[in-house]
């Protein structure tokens, strides 16, 4: 079965066999696929961790005429998309595609395109996946893929540096990238006077305007752009993508755990609560729905379990992000993204790109101190949060948060009550319907209640 996101690729397709993604490569990429991995440029980059390791499998039968090769890369544990990726995740991935580029020219081969979705996030880290994006490098051509790269790297990380973080949401409504034009109207004045910011977006933008309608040749004529130009680019723009930072702001989720929310000794008893449930349940991939900083989440990342951490919140991500970084952490990836409105199937004919739940399910998904925000911040009905609970894992550890708790009482503060239906017994009644309830244990010094649930 193709993978539906691979048909642009006049190169080869990425299809699923027996439950295992493989890349096919046409016999018309065969020269360039060659140079790849005699040159010694695949080694290299693998040796690195900048490009997926992959098989070769000279004995597959499910090819056809066309097929010269197919591949067998190690898998990715979950695909994400650069929509879903905090600040410092889209900036990893940028400067990993721009290292590929300066590690190819050293071989005499080149990246053909530089699309953010050629990157996934494998082991903690930013790795290229695309085998069939390099070709050979042809002397005096400017790179094929530096307006590519401009859109989807450097244009939202400027945006995400002058404007803030939560910018980088326009990357959903851009699969192909962030236009030029649009960036350069949204930066602030000052990004002019950064030259890197007024060369690859404010000027970049206006050649793109002047020349826009004509013959590619056109703007390229008698330009002569070698091996040293195309180096000093590369350096340019790492510079610049490594320079970018984002100000963080007053985020109502920072400090969520050190606030209000519980007392110490309740924190301690949930947290406890958790692991044993966690090891009861024993899931290979567990879905934190409502992550914040990850606390939790890596609970389950150090017990071995492919964990993803989501949040709406881009600061709370991008924090994650980097104590998954620091700790050295290879089996959590935290995502942007908030349960009340996932990310959606997206692309041609709404199939290119999957939404949440065509990724899933996952063996568990956690939530914890989630339902409340569902059921009254967002009006949805307790039969429909557990309805979908239940589509997107197999089991679930949900906390319940009673109306007398103080965020609750918060939450109503500024509206009316109308939620009656929000008690303790319709949450058992709605969920025991899609669950059957394992274990519930009372949070101390809290009126929280912790559900341990297996799906039905």
């Amino acid at each position: 079965m193709n993978v539906s996101g691979s048909f642009r690729d006049p190169a080869g397709r990425v299809f699923s066999h027996e439950g295992v993604v493989l890349r096919e490569v046409l016999w018309g990429y065969r020269d360039e696929y060659d140079e790849l991995m005699s040159s010694g440029l695949y080694a290299k980059l693998v040796s690195q961790g900048l490009l997926v390791e992959h098989q070769e499998l000279d004995d597959f039968a499910g090819g056809s005429d066309e097929t010269y090769k197919v591949l067998k890369p190690e898998q990715i544990p979950f695909i994400s998309y650069p929509y879903e990726w905090s600040f410092s995740q889209l900036q990893q991935a940028a400067l990993t595609t721009l290292r590929i580029e300066q590690t190819a020219l050293e071989f005499g081969m080149s990246l053909k395109d530089a699309s953010a979705f050629n990157v996934q996030f494998l082991k903690g880290r930013a790795v290229f996946i695309d085998t069939l994006s390099f070709q050979k490098y042809r002397e005096g051509e400017p790179w094929a893929a530096y307006k590519q790269f401009c859109q989807h790297f450097l244009a939202p990380l400027a945006l995400m540096n002058y404007k803030g973080i939560w910018t980088g949401s326009l990357s959903l409504t851009h699969l192909d990238g962030i236009p030029l034009e649009m960036a350069s109207s949204l930066l602030p004045a000052r990004s002019r006077l950064k030259p890197s910011v007024q060369i690859h977006i404010h000027l970049h933008s206006t050649m793109l305007k002047k020349f826009a309608g004509k013959p590619e040749s056109a703007n390229n004529k008698k330009r002569h752009f070698g091996k040293k130009a195309r180096l000093g680019l590369l350096d340019n723009l790492l510079s610049t993508v490594s320079g970018f930072k984002w100000k963080s702001g007053n985020s109502i989720w920072r400090g969520y755990y050190e606030e209000d929310s519980y007392s110490q000794e309740a924190f301690e008893d949930k947290v406890r609560s958790v692991k044993g449930f966690l090891e009861r349940a024993r899931a290979e991939t567990v879905w934190d729905l409502g992550a914040n900083t990850g606390v939790f989440s890596r609970l389950a990342s150090e017990m071995g379990s492919t964990t993803i951490a989501f949040d709406s919140d881009p600061s709370v991500v991008d924090a994650c992000f980097l104590a998954v970084q620091e700790d050295g952490d290879t089996t959590l990836l935290p995502l942007v993204m908030g349960l009340a409105s996932p990310s959606p199937a997206l692309g041609w004919a709404n199939q290119e790109r999957m939404g949440l739940a065509q990724r899933g399910p996952a063996d568990l998904v956690l939530a914890l101190a989630l339902i409340h925000h569902l059921a009254i911040a967002n009006n949805v009905p307790m039969k429909m949060i557990s309805e979908y609970f239940r589509s997107l894992g197999n089991w679930a550890i949900v906390e319940f948060v009673p109306k007398t708790d103080p965020k609750v009482i918060l939450l109503l503060e500024s509206r009316d009550d109308v939620f009656e239906d929000y008690t303790q017994e319709r949450f058992e009644l709605e969920f025991g319907s899609m669950f059957q309830i394992e274990t519930k244990l009372p949070v101390r010094d809290s009126e929280r209640v912790l559900y341990l649930l297996k799906g039905r």
